[in-house]
């Protein structure tokens, strides 16, 4: 699929931008590229293969679910200005 100057200027505008001729011309050969590059992305046989979770081999390292931080609440809540049954309290700003 290859675009045309009017399909590029159609683009710019919904895009609100203003391009010159030259940039229009850019933008149009950009596009092309990118959508030709598609394309021969999209003929490249996968039938079979499985698609990858990570592109690099990685094993993350896990730890044990444990608590590891005493619950602090009340110490973090003494600065806060408002605070009712262990929330912050915030004023209203959108009615």
């Amino acid at each position: 699929m290859a675009l045309t100057t009017s399909d590029v200027q159609k683009i710019a505008r919904l895009s609100r931008l203003h391009l010159s001729d030259e940039e229009l011309n850019a933008v149009e050969i950009q596009l092309n590229n990118v959508f030709t590059m598609l394309e021969k992305m999209q003929a490249i046989p996968t039938e079979g293969v499985e698609p990858m979770r990570h592109p690099h081999e990685v094993a993350l390292r896990l730890r044990d679910d444990v608590v590891s931080e005493s619950n602090q609440r009340e110490r973090y809540q003494e600065h806060a200005p408002l605070v009712q049954d262990g929330l912050y309290l915030v004023p209203k700003v959108i009615d």
